[in-house]
């Protein structure tokens, strides 16, 4: 118990550690690949620490919803990296106290109350994106839980552990339509929650377009520093679900010794650096959507995930 504790604690400090730079490395080498100089990779790191240096300054109109929403939205990645494999194939201390819906519900109660905070600012850019950031996530939570259902029907259960032990045993499952349809929806909705192209734009700060980056657009010092490092590690603990449980779970620990737990730090960097490289192909090759046509994007997400699921219940249809 202990010893799991232990690994638990690993898998925090790995995500809080290296989500700045998945960040950072993901920039670094889309400017690299349109041919423009671009920051450092970890220039993440420089500015979280810039801004946790700055005076936080709070407007006097707003109320507690505001000056709570950076340590939620700091927090409850954290809780889902204890539910989820980041290092290690066998479950942890925490891991059978909630499922993948779990997760699912606590990055979306980050999302909500930093939605209600940049509406509780009055400042008029606040709303927009509040209103633009819902809409968003009004049509990717049932991406979320459909992806979640078929994930049951095919592995019966929604444990991440036992997700993932389970295309590692069933080969003929990992390689279903079911399982690519799902593959595909689950990467579409990164995409969406991640705020990144097609969906949106994380590198523009124009104010009329912002969707994701206007969440945190009236925060300053600490606020803005959680803020950033927040989503930062929402968007690695997205990756990790993707890669380890749904995608490759090789690489993770398989046992015991704390000298396995240490060799998969490396080994899931160098995956997720792989997906990177996925993610910079597929910026790099379609524009940013406009307003109303992001809708049918989560929407083209949403009917491949029914599919996946309609293909999951009747594999002979």
């Amino acid at each position: 118990m202990t010893r799991t504790v232990f690994y638990n604690l690993l898998q925090i400090l790995f995500v809080m550690a290296f989500a700045p730079l998945y960040a950072g490395v993901l920039s670094r080498l889309k400017e690299i690949v349109q041919s423009r100089r671009g920051p450092s990779i970890v220039q993440p790191y420089r500015d979280i620490w810039k801004l946790f240096r700055k005076d936080q300054i709070l407007s006097e109109e707003t109320t507690w919803i505001y000056r709570l929403t950076p340590y939620l939205v700091f927090v409850l990645p954290i809780f889902v990296t204890i539910l989820i494999p980041v290092l290690t194939d066998f479950p942890l201390a925490f891991a059978f106290m909630g499922d993948m819906l779990a997760a699912g519900f606590f990055l979306s109660l980050a999302g909500f109350f930093a939605a209600l905070a940049a509406v509780d600012t009055g400042n008029p850019f606040g709303p927009m994106g509040a209103s633009r950031t819902r809409m968003v996530g009004f049509l990717s939570e049932p991406v979320f839980m459909i992806v979640f259902f078929t994930v049951s029907f095919v592995a019966q259960s929604t444990i991440p552990y036992i997700v993932q032990q389970k295309w590692v045993a069933n080969a003929g499952a990992f390689f279903s339509p079911a399982h690519i349809l799902l593959l595909i929806a689950f990467l579409m909705l990164i995409l969406a929650e991640g705020g990144r192209i097609p969906v949106d734009n994380p590198t523009g700060h124009f104010e009329l377009a912002m969707i994701d980056e206007s969440k945190g657009l009236e925060y300053s010092g600490r606020g803005a520093a959680l803020m950033k490092w927040g989503g930062e590690m929402k968007f690695l603990v997205l990756t990790c679900v993707f890669l380890n449980v749904l995608v490759a779970p090789w690489g993770l620990a398989h046992g015991q010794p704390v000298t396995g737990v240490l060799i998969a730090f490396p080994l899931i960097l160098f995956k997720i650096l792989l997906f990177v490289i996925v993610l910079v192909a597929i910026e790099s090759s379609l524009a940013k959507l406009r307003l109303f046509r992001i809708s049918e994007f989560l929407g083209a997400a949403f009917i491949t995930s029914v599919a996946a699921m309609v293909t999951s219940i009747f594999p002979g249809a």
